[in-house]
């Protein structure tokens, strides 16, 4: 009888620690999976962190420009101009004349053809008509002089933002030693500063870099997210009550849903070779505008504005349903003045995620042509334009260094504002969602 007590005594110890081992075990998975997870999402967040220093490093500059101070002498002999309203005369003006009489009279010492080309580069190659439009502007000024600070080139400008290597052989440079000391020499007479590059900002797109801006790609997905933003909601919103509310449940019903939930996995440019084939080669609507891109981008968001309304009709309590019926409302009565009232918070956050969505794309709007490249800033949706992402696409295929920078500046403007409708998004959803 001891035999057996003690035989069961070590069987259960066994069993214990056995069971203590196990638990140990799997304790120890735990830990290790915990410990994955929050090392997956510190990897994460470093190459994050990576990717926007970076951008942010690379774009910081393209805020700042530089500009040199002359004296600019409104010459009537130099500039070929002496009636500021005579058209003929108006087409012949020597306007780049005035900059290289100016350039000539602060550096005196420079001569030769070379030399005098390597001083003239010191300032953008398009200044001479910021001259003429403040001449035009200014007719009393015609035959007087003044100081005025004039744009750098874009070369002058890595200068003063200290992105050239000043001890590499000069064959190595794009800028010769001798535009380096006219740079020192402007520098120690307070003649060449940096500042606020409000032109990025109030320009449209250049082939010059210095004056490449970003205005007419925000105003150009200004109009193109309008016209995406008229037709989705009201279509989107339509369809979802349409579908949960009122649709019979039938085959044609489900094959409609499947549909949905599967475009809203097509990839993007699909929708782009769909509004070439339809909206450009059918109905004719122009290349290249927003008209046209709004309602390719339309198609794009619609899935996931239909899915998001969708899901925040079903949100809205049953109860609320039954009490306005059973107060005799009629079934478009509770679904207008009960359900969508409560499911509006939802659907506008579903809407503004869409258009968050809409902004950053690409692909389907290169395949409208939206591509080209349009320095006018467009006046309505049906005029020639670009958006944002496309924009950057341009730039960063462009040569010249100063484009970099100008690359990672739009994408930190772009950044910026899908952090705005995220942030606008959460807020609705905060603000205006009932727990029930």
């Amino acid at each position: 009888m001891t035999n057996q007590l003690n035989a069961i005594e070590r069987l259960a110890e066994v069993k214990q620690e056995r069971m203590q081992k196990n638990l140990k075990a799997r304790y120890a998975k735990e830990k290790r999976f915990q410990v994955y997870g929050i090392m997956s999402i510190c990897l994460g967040m470093a190459f994050l962190a990576m990717l926007l220093g970076t951008i942010f490093y690379g774009g910081a500059s393209s805020f700042m420009t530089s500009e040199i101070k002359l004296t600019i002498n409104y010459d009537p002999d130099v500039i070929g101009v002496t009636d500021l309203t005579d058209e003929d005369e108006l087409k012949w003006a020597d306007w780049r004349g005035l900059l290289s009489t100016s350039l000539a009279e602060r550096f005196p010492e420079v001569s030769g053809r070379s030399a005098v080309r390597q001083r003239n580069a010191l300032v953008s190659s398009i200044a001479e008509y910021s001259l003429r439009d403040r001449l035009l502007a200014n007719p009393e000024k015609l035959g007087t002089s003044e100081e005025i600070w004039i744009v750098a080139d874009d070369e002058i400008d890595a200068v003063m933002k200290g992105q050239v290597d000043r001890t590499v052989p000069e064959s190595e440079r794009r800028i010769t030693d001798l535009q380096l000391s006219l740079i020192d020499s402007l520098e120690a007479e307070g003649e060449i500063r940096q500042k606020f590059n409000t032109t990025f900002f109030t320009a449209g797109d250049s082939r010059e870099p210095e004056q490449a801006g970003i205005r007419g790609a925000m105003i150009g997905s200004f109009y193109t997210l309008l016209v995406t933003l008229l037709l989705s909601f009201p279509i989107g919103v339509a369809a979802a009550i349409y579908l949960e509310e009122f649709a019979p449940q039938n085959r044609l019903t489900e094959v409609i849903e499947v549909n949905i939930n599967n475009l809203a996995a097509v990839p993007s440019i699909v929708f782009g070779l769909l509004g070439l084939a339809v909206f450009i080669n059918v109905f004719h609507l122009p290349r290249s505008a927003p008209v046209v891109g709004g309602l390719v981008l339309t198609l794009m968001t619609l899935p996931t504005i239909i899915i998001s309304s969708r899901s925040a009709i079903k949100a809205v309590p049953p109860s609320i349903r039954e009490a306005a019926l059973g107060l005799g409302a009629s079934k478009m009565q509770m679904v207008m003045h009960h359900v969508l009232p409560l499911a509006m918070p939802g659907m506008l956050t579903g809407t503004i995620i869409g258009m968050a969505q809409a902004l950053g794309e690409t692909a389907p709007l290169l395949m409208i042509g939206m591509v080209a490249f349009i320095a006018d800033i467009p006046g309505g949706p049906l005029d020639p334009a670009t958006v944002l992402p496309v924009q950057v696409y341009l730039w960063s295929d462009l040569p010249e260094r100063a484009f970099v920078a100008k690359t990672s500046g739009a994408i930190m403007v772009l950044l910026g504002f899908l952090a705005i409708m995220n942030l606008l998004a959460v807020y609705l959803r905060k603000k205006f969602e009932k727990t029930w």
